[in-house]
């Protein structure tokens, strides 16, 4: 085919195209970081569940974002590629051994927004007593999908 025959392609098309190729890049990622697909230049397989998560947000982010602005074909696919990630998400989490499906260890103590930006509190809260305020220490607020 001749370059110079060829139909031009339009702005729009090429934009639809790069929106295409990024949400597949970025759910070939998650997919990556939830050990599903080997990495690319390792062949190793790599499981961050936090990092697939990320990828996820960020697709997630970008559906809230654009909603309306998206043709159905454009929409579809980040839609279906959403649901596809969350059910894999879910299903990885799942198949983790238990110890490892928690992201801080037990045993530390959970900051503060004023202890994470750094700033330091001269009180200290009372320690819980019993077993019911001691599970309830425990739990971890998670997303689901």
């Amino acid at each position: 085919m001749n370059p110079e025959t060829a139909s031009p392609v339009s702005r729009e098309e090429e934009f639809s195209f790069l929106f295409a190729q990024m949400v597949m890049q970025q759910s070939n990622m998650a997919m990556m970081f939830m050990g599903k697909v080997a990495h690319p230049e390792s062949g190793k397989v790599v499981q961050d569940m936090e990092a697939a998560r990320l990828f996820i947000d960020q697709l997630e982010m970008l559906e809230a974002k654009t909603r309306g602005n998206l043709t159905k074909e454009e929409a579809s696919l980040l839609k279906q590629s959403l649901m596809s990630l969350r059910l894999t998400f879910v299903d990885a989490i799942g198949s983790l051994p238990s110890d490892e499906k928690q992201t801080e260890p037990e045993s530390a103590p959970a900051k503060t927004p004023n202890e994470s930006a750094g700033v330091t509190s001269n009180t200290t809260a009372a320690p819980k007593v019993g077993a019911e305020e001691e599970e309830e220490s425990r739990k971890k607020f998670t997303k689901k999908y």
